[in-house]
């Protein structure tokens, strides 16, 4: 067995050949048996096997091994030592690129965060040397089938989500990003929701997908995950959970050049009608209202959606579920004490939808052959409308001169939500009881934060407390200003105070929103020895 002495000795022969160390094989298979050797001679075998790596081409495939043998050592600072001259010989043969960056994604399952640290650092420093070897490395081991409880692929995937987006602008080129592209969509044939939001965080860091063409790729991706050519199984609450997590993900890619038509059409057609039966994955999280405010952050680029017509009738029905009639003079009485069930979360996003699509087909609601139907719609507009006005007037009251921390207080803050909520509902009203109704509105929906402070602040954004009250909107259902009634006067519409902390924003169940959470939806997880040569 080889000592430290005989290794220095070894090494100065080498030392001394310079170009000519090559000519002395048996002093480099000399490091190569050092690595069974104690402490000392394993630390100077990982040194000196890197050292001299570049004369040696023809063992080139045992000194990577032996340096493997390091890396699994049960010393952790042998390991260390060894991680850290790893990337060494990729810089004198680029071509083991791809081995050694396998064997360095395996590492990333270790437990010190020191020595994770030092993997991580060696693989970063790979990508330096050969870019597509080091992605060719990782996914394979993406790839690979492993057992079912191993963390290889996890690991593996959280490491490109934090690596790729701190990596220099120039260190991918487009054969990477192709390589990377297609690699992903062979992930995507079987992964579990965490896998899936991995996968689309690196897709979206490539510098390819940041261009339009790169975005509707992105969204091609995540339609085909969605499996928007299937019908919904409502029951399923996997089935919902994926749709749902689709969405968001695709969500922030949809522009005026990136339409979301397959998305809204799949929602208006297999969704909408069947909204109160959606299972949920998750008890805490209100699936219907959660899939209504994706619906309408979604419908504004729409595009040219199809058969558009039905669809919006679809979400003009589910919007009147939600908009009731006024009651009877015997109904007024017996709940004229009663708070009343408007949901206010669930009308803003479909009203916003409504205002959204109904503009493609604006005929939907001023074709006189229609005329009954829009006579009943304001009818449910005026009604909610005074509903509206009154949250609005005791929203303001209870904010009036409130600032600084005494909005971020918990019950504060959903008087605030709820306060642009029903402004928002009311600027939409307005627009809808024009004569014909007019599409022109333009609201930030009360969960986005407010892009510009520029535009008209009665329709881009809530007023804020202290503002000019805004005007109630009192029209009868010919389009006409009526006669106030003592009726119109009524507690109906005055709800108990100090209610506010717990029905802002639905004013019926389960607050304004909910979890952006789910339990997995997708699929059940299916795992540490170097592939040798």
């Amino acid at each position: 067995m080889a000592t430290v002495e005989h290794l220095y000795k070894a090494f100065g022969v080498l030392a001394d050949a310079k170009e000519k160390a090559g000519e002395h094989e048996a002093e480099y298979r000399l490091f190569m048996e050092a690595v069974k050797g104690s402490q000392g001679e394993k630390r100077l075998a990982s040194q000196f096997l890197t050292r001299f790596f570049k004369h040696f081409p023809g063992l080139a495939r045992d000194a990577i091994n032996a340096m493997f043998d390091l890396c699994e050592d049960n010393d952790i600072n042998i390991r260390k030592q060894a991680i850290k001259d790893l990337p060494s010989l990729c810089r004198v043969s680029p071509e083991h690129t791809v081995q050694i960056a396998e064997a360095l994604t395996q590492l990333l399952t270790c437990e010190d965060a020191t020595e994770l640290g030092i993997v991580q650092s060696a693989l970063v420093t790979l990508f330096s040397i050969s870019a597509r070897g080091v992605l060719e490395g990782i996914f394979q081991q993406i790839l690979a089938e492993h057992e079912e409880e191993d963390p290889v692929r996890e690991k593996a995937l959280k490491f490109l989500v934090q690596k790729l987006k701190t990596l220099p602008d120039d260190a991918l080129d487009k054969d990477c990003d192709d390589f990377v592209i297609a690699d992903c969509k062979k992930v995507l044939e079987d992964v579990t929701k965490d896998e899936f939001m991995a996968v689309m965080d690196i897709l979206r860091s490539l510098k390819s997908m940041s261009t339009v063409q790169g975005r509707q790729q992105l969204v091609e991706i995540v339609t085909e995950q969605a499996e928007l050519d299937q019908p919904l199984q409502v029951s399923d609450a996997d089935c919902v959970d994926r749709l749902l997590q689709c969405i968001k993900t695709a969500a922030p890619l949809f522009s005026k050049n990136v339409h979301s038509k397959a998305f809204v059409g799949y929602l208006c057609d297999y969704v909408l009608p069947e909204l109160p039966h959606l299972a949920s994955p998750d008890d805490e999280v209100n699936i219907q209202l959660e899939m209504l405010k994706l619906f309408a952050e979604i419908s504004e680029h729409a595009g040219d959606l199809e058969n558009v017509q039905s669809r919006v009738e679809k979400v003009f029905d589910r919007l009147l579920a939600y908009m009731p009639l006024p009651p009877s003079d015997e109904e007024e009485d017996m709940s004229a004490t009663e708070e009343p069930k408007l949901q206010f979360s669930y009308v803003e996003c479909l009203m916003y939808a409504f205002h959204q699509l109904a503009r493609r087909c604006p005929l939907f609601l001023a074709d006189e052959a229609n005329s009954e139907r829009l006579k009943d719609f304001k009818i449910r507009l005026q009604y909610f409308a005074r509903g509206v006005q009154v949250y609005i007037k005791q929203l303001r009251a209870a904010l009036q001169g409130k600032a600084g921390d005494e909005l971020r207080t918990n019950e504060n803050k959903i008087k605030v939500v709820a306060l642009k909520i029903t402004s928002n509902i009311n600027a939409l009203i307005k627009d809808l009881f024009h004569s014909p109704p007019a599409y022109k509105a333009a609201i930030t929906l009360s969960w986005k934060p407010v892009v510009s402070k520029t535009t008209n602040t009665s329709r881009d954004t809530p007023p804020t407390p202290g503002q000019k009250r805004i005007t109630p909107i009192t029209y009868s259902s010919n389009g006409t200003a009526p006669k106030k009634t003592n009726k119109e006067d009524r507690a109906l519409y005055s709800p108990p105070s100090g209610k506010f902390s717990q029905k802002a924003g639905n004013f019926y169940r389960g607050g304004q929103g909910g979890n952006q959470g789910g339990r997995g939806g997708f699929r059940g997880r299916r795992g540490q020895n170097f592939q040798r040569y």
